[in-house]
């Protein structure tokens, strides 16, 4: 497991907005444990924040826009694409106009930015979404398509294509985001020449030129029309009869494909957490990409935590001998089998039922459940190991639980489950007494959920 991270200082960008052509100040700051990634505006009245989530996208015409109530913003996915390939969980980002610099359209300079002031690592984990069963999206109109597999790390691969003499079919992949840095960040976004009339007559790219944006000329057209658009740009004109690149050709030869692969990292940090599993995006855009974010959120909504995962090839933390020599209970009492993960504030243990639990032959003999007071029992059980981590010489303490709150059962347990507890700790224990969190999970689904407060007490 890994820690969150922050940067160390905050540090300024500035520069035009593609859209407005508006002078822009952004300055991205450190932020506590938990804070996620929020965007300020501090050019309107109160200064309003939001949390950058995908159900605040509005539109994805030219960009992603986020929007909450009367506060707007766009062009923010270069930005959320260095922050989340970096590894940054909680940053405030302070802007004074309804748009993100555009700078050279890549994310070179946030990754700059955030290397020059450094990164911090926090104390809380991070809060990973592990994707546990294929997720695929599709928008039959375009062909557009992009398809997440369960994984044991974060990869995205994207293929594009467009019917196009100089630019068509491109691949790009990227198996880890250590070499983020090095083959995506300096990627920049891309536009056809025959799209720009249109944009501009629409007064969506006031800040565009060829500083901004790769340039690309592949259909002909009459040397008055394109000395008119040059004009309209404000950019140097361009002999109509040379079909190419209008600024100087690539960085790289993929560098399109790998654009939209820092687009669809960008537009997938509207999760809100990093992501485990394989993506894989064809034709990519900002509303594909930010369509599966909605979706995948909806999911977490539902769910406020994931289920833990259980590998029951890999070796316990704890075995059941182990677990006996820290806690008093005995058969038919003892509730938990094994524990595969402890850490300083988070513990997950396992219990595996059987039609042989002696409390079924009265609960009930016809329909076996699982007491809910014993599956309560179970997570105290669990959180007391955690608790007794924490000492030294812990079979010479005991724990009692204090107080049970806000206990809910949401599904039966039944003969043939494995029912995996999740505790933690949300804080340090204080004069020998713990809050714990507790939830119950079968087939990855919450059973069951209660808060406690132990005791932890040496034995005379």
């Amino acid at each position: 497991m890994s820690k969150q991270k922050t940067i160390k200082n905050s540090f300024t960008l500035t520069g035009k907005g593609l859209h407005s052509g508006l002078g822009i100040t952004l300055t991205l700051l450190p932020a506590p444990e938990n804070h996620g990634i929020k965007i300020k505006r501090i050019d309107l009245e109160n200064q309003p924040i939001m949390e950058a989530l995908a159900e605040y996208v509005t539109d994805t015409m030219r960009g992603t826009v986020l929007k909450k109530g009367e506060m707007q913003v766009s062009t923010i996915e270069h930005a959320l694409s260095a922050l989340y390939a970096l590894g940054i969980d909680n940053c405030l980002l302070e802007v004074d106009a309804p748009e993100f610099p555009i700078l050279d359209g890549s994310a070179k300079f946030y990754v700059e930015g955030i290397h020059e002031v450094g990164i911090e690592e926090q104390t809380v984990e991070k809060d990973y979404y592990i994707v546990r069963k294929k997720i695929e999206y599709t928008i039959p109109e375009t062909g557009a398509k992009i398809t997440i597999l369960p994984d044991d790390t974060f990869s995205v691969d994207v293929h594009i294509d467009f019917n196009s003499s100089v630019l068509n079919n491109q691949f790009a992949s990227l198996s880890s985001l250590n070499d983020y840095t090095l083959k995506v960040a300096s990627a920049r976004t891309f536009v056809f020449v025959h799209e720009i009339e249109p944009l501009v007559n629409m007064n969506l790219i006031k800040g565009g030129d060829l500083k901004n944006a790769i340039v690309i000329y592949d259909r002909l057209m009459p040397q008055d029309d394109m000395d008119k658009l040059a004009d309209l740009m404000h950019q140097p004109r361009h002999d109509a009869n040379k079909l190419g690149y209008l600024n100087g050709g690539l960085k790289f030869s993929n560098e399109p494909a790998c654009h939209k692969l820092l687009d669809v990292i960008g537009d997938l940090a509207l999760i809100g957490k990093p992501l485990i599993g394989k993506v894989i995006a064809t034709y990519p855009g900002h509303k594909i990409n930010t369509d599966v974010a909605k979706i995948i959120r909806k999911e977490l909504r539902k769910q406020e935590l994931q289920a833990p995962i259980y590998d029951d090839t890999i070796p316990p933390v704890m075995d059941v001998n182990a677990i006996k020599k820290l806690l008093p209970h005995r058969w038919p009492f003892l509730m938990v089998d094994k524990i595969i993960d402890i850490q300083q504030n988070k513990i997950i243990g396992v219990k595996n039922v059987t039609a042989n639990e002696t409390f079924f032959m009265g609960h009930f003999p016809d329909e076996p459940v699982m007491p809910g007071v014993l599956l309560v029992e179970a997570m105290a059980q669990t959180g007391g190991l955690l608790v007794l981590s924490t000492v030294e010489e812990p079979e010479r303490f005991s724990t009692y639980f204090l107080k049970i709150d806000s206990v809910k059962f949401r599904q039966k347990v039944v003969p043939g489950d494995t029912v995996i507890f999740h505790l933690e700790m949300p804080e340090p224990m204080r004069r020998g007494c713990a809050l714990m969190k507790g939830h119950a999970f079968v087939g990855g689904k919450i059973v069951c959920e209660a808060e406690f407060m132990a005791q932890i007490v040496k034995n005379k």
